[in-house]
């Protein structure tokens, strides 16, 4: 019985362990928003304890985890990503990465939703080797069609119409 006891104890805490990583990793794993009477959609993120922007989302109506990054040009996908959403590979290219350079495919993403922002016929990369491979970063492609605002660990993002 006592055993039992410690097994359930281990599991209860690695559980609740489990949870807090995960939340420093993505404290915004449900962004919400706002939207206000004159249709300006507001999204507020905290930033995660490495002090990057992550947030959960949605890639044409699949769930994906967003790392935003104003360096990237485009939103890129991981490979492995790209083929469990389906998504069309188009034209080869080569693109310079932090990596260096390397063989890219481009895409375009039908619906990209963050909280209450969503755009449609977003321009995406596909890497073969972008890890972690759930992971997608939200470049400007994206980005650039929304306000920013940082301010003291808080980015708050509005798509005005």
């Amino acid at each position: 019985m006592i055993f039992a006891a410690w097994i359930l104890l281990l599991l209860l805490l690695t559980l609740f362990f489990g949870q807090v990583l995960e939340d420093r990793e993505n404290p915004n794993s449900a962004p919400g928003g706002s939207v206000s009477p004159q249709g300006v959609r507001e999204v507020v993120l905290e930033r995660n304890a490495q002090g990057h922007y992550v947030a959960s989302g949605m890639i044409n109506g699949h769930p994906v985890v967003f790392l935003l990054d104003t360096g990237a040009t485009d939103v890129a996908v991981s490979e492995a990503l790209a083929n469990k959403l389906g998504l069309e590979k188009r034209g080869g290219a080569f693109s310079h990465t932090a990596n260096g350079v390397v063989a890219v495919w481009q895409t375009v993403l039908d619906r990209v939703t963050l909280g209450v922002i969503e755009m449609r016929n977003v321009r995406a990369t596909i890497l073969p080797e972008l890890m972690p491979a759930n992971q997608v970063l939200l470049g400007m492609s994206f980005l650039k069609k929304l306000e920013m605002i940082q301010r003291d660990g808080v980015l708050t993002l509005r798509q005005i119409r």
